[in-house]
């Protein structure tokens, strides 16, 4: 999986949960209520591990592709594993490291509000997004909420709309539909999502036991 794959997936875990005033004063307060009940929810978890499918389908020449992974957050810090990458954050120094290369690539976790980060992970268009109830659906006696949200300025984010399924009941994200200025369309499906299991913060600092002969690139 591509680097900038992986950057979609922590833009769709970035999401946060109450708009700019100028966008709350043009979105849809039904989507508004949901998505703070979402915030509220995730907010009140010191920790999370979930697990995850993404698929990446290119309209242009109908390739698509398949991968699982598991995500850690707690706080500001986050461990990223994928079946190419493992990233990990303590908040301040992003380690990634690139199994077909056998590489470390290390850098700063960047904090600016343009820059996508899992510390924010199912709180993300508190800045830069509108957005709107679309309805209801129901599948295995489940009842599910369906948001869309699209940027405030289009001309300055690749993706130019979400669409976000909701459990009604528990208020977690089950699902995230990214479609970019590129033909792409990025999936992801929440398999099952743990709170408070966390307890060891060295998962999420690169420890060089785990990755032996791993070349490291200092890139700050």
């Amino acid at each position: 999986m591509k680097n900038s794959v992986v950057l979609t997936f922590l833009l769709f875990i970035g999401f946060g949960l109450s708009a700019q005033t100028s966008a709350v004063e043009q979105t849809d307060k039904k989507a508004q209520e949901i998505l703070k009940g979402v915030s509220n929810k995730y907010k009140s978890f010191k920790s999370v591990k979930a697990t995850f499918v993404i698929s990446i389908e290119n309209t242009k020449d109908n390739s698509k592709e398949v991968q699982k992974g598991t995500i850690y957050l707690k706080g500001n810090k986050y461990k990223l594993e994928i079946a190419s990458q493992d990233v990990m954050s303590d908040g301040k120094t992003r380690w990634t490291y690139v199994k077909d290369a056998n590489e470390v690539q290390i850098d700063n976790q960047k904090t600016d509000e343009n820059t996508i980060s899992p510390s924010t992970i199912f709180t993300m268009y508190e800045k830069g997004w509108l957005f709107k109830f679309t309805g209801e659906q129901k599948e295995k006696g489940m009842v599910y909420q369906l948001v869309e949200l699209v940027p405030v300025e289009p001309k300055k984010k690749n993706i130019y709309k979400v669409k976000l399924t909701i459990n009604k009941n528990d208020k977690f994200i089950t699902s995230a539909k990214m479609y970019d200025k590129n033909g792409s369309i990025q999936t992801i499906n929440v398999e099952k999502l743990t709170p408070d299991v966390i307890n060891d913060d060295a998962l999420f600092t690169f420890t060089a036991s785990k990755y032996p002969g791993a070349e490291i690139v200092d890139l700050r």
